[in-house]
């Protein structure tokens, strides 16, 4: 049982309210998801950007962009948040700031132009505090708060899972064939780095974005090849998707008014949204795929 909100915003204006509204959505789903929460906030597009974790923030950050900065032969800049840091690097420069983080031993959470994710251990409310979620703003985000039942509570076991540019995933469910689809991925170059089988349904997406799919399609995709129950959010670039197995036994509900489109596991994720009473609110049906693009 895990919980999962999303918020895509329609109008410019609503942004700076992102980072509060996502919050008190998350926080709201503790008690289906305790032992670790994270978020994605996608922002305006602009310089390349990835998003790095270690449990050792101090020391590991201490001088990193100026090392950075050597090896890639141009400018690099830092904002570090708790365990967390975002480095903006030069253009055409992800492989190789991948290689320099690998070595140094340093986590990659993700990378793209707009897209940043923050998720640790512990309660939402916790998380949400230690990465000042409340002061983010974006256009859209999601979030999720994590009850691990199939590998260990830890960060990289925690939602979002990233692996793609500008692209991310939470979910809520289990698949039975995700060591199939491990080999499967393994070979088209999308290895899992993880046990936690909601990476294996991340990489599933990237590979079939990869091969020219569109995201609708890719979401099509996960209802023919992988098995179990689920309901996939995914946050890409322009918005975001939302698909549930055919049996849907995963709670979930959605609103949209003229401001914006809201996901929950529960309606009380969403009701303190602004504009709530007067919005359309429905279940996704299954194996339906529904998906917004600004």
């Amino acid at each position: 049982m895990c919980g999962i909100v999303g918020l895509f915003l329609k109008k410019e204006e609503l942004r700076p309210k992102l980072g509060e509204l996502l919050t008190d959505m998350l926080i709201t789903m503790t008690d289906r998801g305790p032992d670790s929460a994270g978020i994605a906030i996608y922002g305006d597009d602009g310089l390349l950007k990835i998003t790095v974790q270690s449990d050792t923030p101090d020391t590991t950050f201490a001088g990193l962009d100026t090392a950075l900065t050597a090896a890639l032969e141009g400018p690099v800049t830092m904002r570090v948040t708790d365990t967390h840091a975002v480095l903006t690097l030069p253009e055409g420069t992800e492989t190789l700031a991948r290689a320099f983080m690998a070595e140094k031993g340093i986590r990659v959470m993700g990378a793209g132009h707009s897209m940043e994710i923050f998720k640790e251990v512990g309660l939402p409310r916790d998380v949400a505090a230690r990465f000042n979620l409340r002061a983010m703003s974006g256009s859209h985000g999601i979030g999720h708060t994590r009850m691990a039942t199939e590998s260990a509570v830890t960060t990289l076991g925690a939602h979002p899972f990233s692996t793609g540019a500008d692209q991310c995933l939470v979910h809520n469910g289990s698949l039975s064939n995700h060591n199939q689809m491990r080999r499967v991925l393994a070979e088209k170059g999308f290895a899992p780095q993880t046990q936690n089988d909601t990476e294996v349904a991340a990489c599933y997406i990237s590979s079939r974005l990869a091969e020219g799919a569109h995201l609708g399609e890719a979401l099509e995709g996960t209802l023919r090849d992988l098995d179990g129950f689920f309901t996939f959010v995914v946050g890409t670039k322009n918005g975001f998707g939302v698909v549930r197995d055919p049996i849907a036994c995963k709670p979930a509900v959605m609103a949209e008014t003229e401001d914006y489109v809201a996901f929950g596991s529960e309606y009380r994720a969403l009701a303190n949204l602004p504009g709530i009473e007067t919005a359309r609110v429905w279940e996704p049906e299954p194996a339906t795929v529904y998906f917004w693009e600004r």
